[in-house]
């Protein structure tokens, strides 16, 4: 029973002492507000009581069913209040990178979600969202790896991998990212264990990383994780700590010797076509000379042709010129002069070469075409004759230019 209904504290009056039954201050007494009241005013304003306000000159029948109205309102109220939160708690936004899988009831919905704003109903669907977008990444540190050589190497590998199905991702695997863990270190010592140490620690890393790529990709497309592998990188490949500086002079003639196989490939490509090029010319210089050769054995007998139908002709005239060519053809090509002399022996020799060098005059310029020209050179070769008489004559001859006495 209320403090303010009939009948409480024999007269009706409130703890407050303000004389009234109903509950309601008078006058000027200051008093705490009427709950009741309050709501009732509420509900109806809302349209959800039955009835008005309830006076306090009513009786206990009339109060009982205002009690009644009241909790009804209350309910339907609280009621209102929580769908209005419950739908507005279904609104949610899914992102551009991601997608979301929706279960309702533990049951995954056909399709996944797109982004954009979705409502789906709160504690009824449960939605997972899942960045498909982002490049993940996972680094692994395995050490003490037993090679085929049965070497002990040390390799650290990063897995870069992106989510390509989400509903395999929330679904099928309970942890995605410990099958890949686990996948990841078998693969691993896997494929370190089927090659060489020289080869891991070199030339075969990318190899290597591609096996690597391929067999963890076939490991999670059989568990159905919904992972895609997008790179591997072998990031570091070293032998223990204690045989490191041993292997690092390996490496380092290994090194050597790919430089010293570069440059001998250099040489080669350098060497060999000058040589082709030197081959290809020798070959044409050969042809030309043959050409050459047959070219001028042609001629020759073109003109010895002619020349045997000249001398049938006329023999002795044809005799003389042919000696008198010859002798110009040998002579021509003499820096020496030799002169017909009288007594003594027949002929004089006189070195040209080295008076023409001593005359500078002389020394650039062709043979004496002129008469003043025979005469200067008479007069310079006169000292090397026998006799002045002799001399005077062979000046005299040669002054006057007769061919007789003086050959070049």
């Amino acid at each position: 029973m209320a403090w303010n209904e009939p009948g409480n504290n024999g007269n009706g009056s409130d703890p407050w002492g303000s004389g009234r039954g109903g509950g309601r201050r008078s006058g000027g007494n200051q008093g705490p507000p009427d709950i009741d009241e309050a709501i009732r005013s509420l509900l109806a304003r809302l349209g959800l009581a039955g009835g008005g306000r309830g006076g306090a000159g009513k009786g206990a029948g009339s109060g009982k069913a205002s009690g009644k109205g009241l909790s009804g309102g209350l309910l339907a109220g609280f009621l209102v209040v929580a769908l209005a939160v419950w739908g507005f708690l279904g609104f949610y936004i899914v992102d551009e990178a991601e997608r979301a899988v929706v279960l309702r009831f533990g049951r995954v919905l056909d399709s996944t979600v797109q982004p954009g704003l979705h409502w789906n109903p709160p504690l009824i669907d449960e939605v997972n969202k899942v960045n498909v977008s982002e490049l993940n990444s996972r680094a692994y540190q395995n050490r003490g790896m037993l090679t085929t050589d049965e070497n002990i190497v040390d390799v650290d590998v990063t897995v870069q991998y992106r989510i390509s199905d989400p509903v395999n991702y929330i679904i099928a695997v309970r942890n995605p990212e410990n099958s890949l863990d686990n996948a990841a270190e078998s693969v691993i010592r896997h494929a370190i264990g089927g090659n060489f140490m020289d080869k891991i620690l070199t030339e075969r890393r990318a190899e290597i990383a591609t096996e690597i790529e391929e067999r963890l990709q076939n490991y999670m497309n059989m568990y159905s994780t919904g992972i895609f592998i997008s790179q591997i990188n072998i990031v570091d490949a070293q032998p223990p700590d204690a045989v490191r500086p041993d292997f690092d002079d390996v490496i380092r003639a290994r090194e050597d010797e790919q430089r010293a196989q570069n440059q001998a490939q250099q040489y080669a490509n350098q060497i060999i076509p000058e040589a082709r090029g030197e081959a290809q010319r020798q070959i044409e210089q050969a042809n030309a000379y043959k050409e050459d050769v047959i070219a001028r054995a042609e001629g020759d007998a073109s003109r010895f042709n002619q020349l045997l139908l000249e001398y049938q002709k006329a023999p002795e005239v044809t005799r003389q010129r042919m000696y008198i060519d010859s002798i110009q053809d040998v002579m021509t090509a003499s820096s020496k002069i030799l002169i017909d002399v009288e007594g003594g022996s027949n002929m004089l020799y006189v070195p040209l070469d080295k008076i023409l060098e001593q005359n500078t005059s002389l020394s650039g310029a062709a043979r004496p075409r002129t008469a003043a020209e025979w005469r200067e050179l008479a007069e310079q070769l006169a000292p090397y004759l026998g006799s002045a008489s002799a001399g005077g004559a062979d000046a005299s001859r040669l002054s006057n230019g007769r061919t007789g006495g003086l050959r070049q």
